[in-house]
């Protein structure tokens, strides 16, 4: 039967139901648009491929969005090449011309953070996962120091139900104490990256005056800890547990404080938790950590670290040709993809 006589049989279709219910006989109104529906539906597959052609029309919307902090420099075609089933949104925070930029580069990945969060407030993905551009580097929570399984393994039921995860298990570096803000803090510091007596100030000794201009009328906390190094997932809903202007207000700080860039940068690495609704002090145990949102159960773990996950290397810089040349320039068995 050609596509138009299907057509061609929906008033007859009509027409009788209203027959059968003139004449009282009982004929259920529901089954008039629910055949209605399905012989639409066959027309559209007969006639234009239907559901296929619909499919490539109709875009589901994606599972998650990953945020990068890039510079010109790095290469993040991986990011596009692997996480295609997430929206993804690189930042180039030296480059005013590209698509996703800041309106100062300072603060570190801070900027760009607080820059989406800024500019897609009321259009947030259910979970957002904020990284560095690099794909292979130290921070990362995987034997080969390759971020693209931690993703790729992310339990994003397990994020949605917490909140706020950090994307490293591993305890090294920041728990579980990394600061002490009134402990720290300098008696003779007048926020600025130097201290009074010309040497360079750290973290430690920022932490408690940036807090308190942060979270004004906040408590500082007496310790705060959580794993490095600004790379974490977060829920739509711990986010807007915050105000826009919270986010604008923070970010204005990140371009006006005299700290420099590294430091204001790492005032946030070591308050992302707090924002996100989070103890100052968060350090989930490694075994945890690792089952609940990547799956890696049963392994052999102190509270810290689980044996064959990651291994503090000596060097922040990877050697040239990781990871298929080893630190000693041996040949290593790397079967991730390209």
């Amino acid at each position: 039967m050609s596509t138009s006589k299907y057509f061609s049989l929906l008033p007859r279709f009509v027409s009788n139901a209203a027959i059968s219910i003139h004449s009282g006989k009982k004929v259920p109104l529901i089954l008039i648009p629910v055949v209605v529906f399905l012989m639409l539906g066959l027309q559209l597959h007969l006639q234009w491929g239907w559901p296929s052609s619909v499919g490539r029309l109709i875009k589901r919307p994606p599972a998650a969005g990953i945020v990068v902090a890039s510079l010109r420099s790095e290469d993040t075609a991986w990011v596009h090449r692997h996480l295609q089933n997430w929206s993804r949104t690189v930042y180039v925070v030296d480059d005013p011309s590209a698509k996703f930029t800041v309106p100062k580069n300072k603060g570190r990945e801070a900027m760009v953070y607080l820059s989406y969060i800024i500019d897609n407030y009321n259009s947030l993905t259910r979970t957002t996962i904020f990284v560095h551009a690099s794909r292979f580097a130290w921070q990362n929570d995987d034997p080969d120091y390759d971020v693209l399984p931690t993703l790729r393994n992310l339990n994003l039921t397990y994020v949605q139900a917490s909140g706020y995860v950090n994307l490293r298990c591993i305890w090294a570096l920041g728990c579980p104490v990394e600061i002490a803000p009134h402990v720290d803090a300098p008696a003779n510091a007048d926020h600025s990256s130097n201290a009074t007596d010309g040497r360079e100030l750290t973290t430690k000794e920022i932490f408690k005056q940036a807090f308190e201009e942060l979270m004004p009328g906040v408590e500082v906390p007496h310790k705060v800890g959580v794993t490095c190094c600004s790379q974490f997932a977060v829920s739509r809903e711990a986010i807007h547990a915050r105000s826009k202007e919270d986010y604008i207000r923070w970010r204005d700080w990140l371009i006006q404080t005299p700290l420099a860039d590294d430091l204001s940068g790492r005032v946030f690495e070591y308050m992302w938790h707090i924002i996100f609704g989070k103890e100052a002090v968060f350090c989930p145990s490694a075994a945890e950590c690792y089952c609940n949102l990547y799956g890696f159960c049963n392994l052999k773990c102190q509270e810290n670290e689980c044996d064959g996950r990651y291994v503090l290397p000596q060097f922040a810089t990877l050697p040239a040709g990781w990871p298929r040349v080893g630190w000693s320039g041996e040949v290593r068995n790397f079967t991730g993809p390209s």
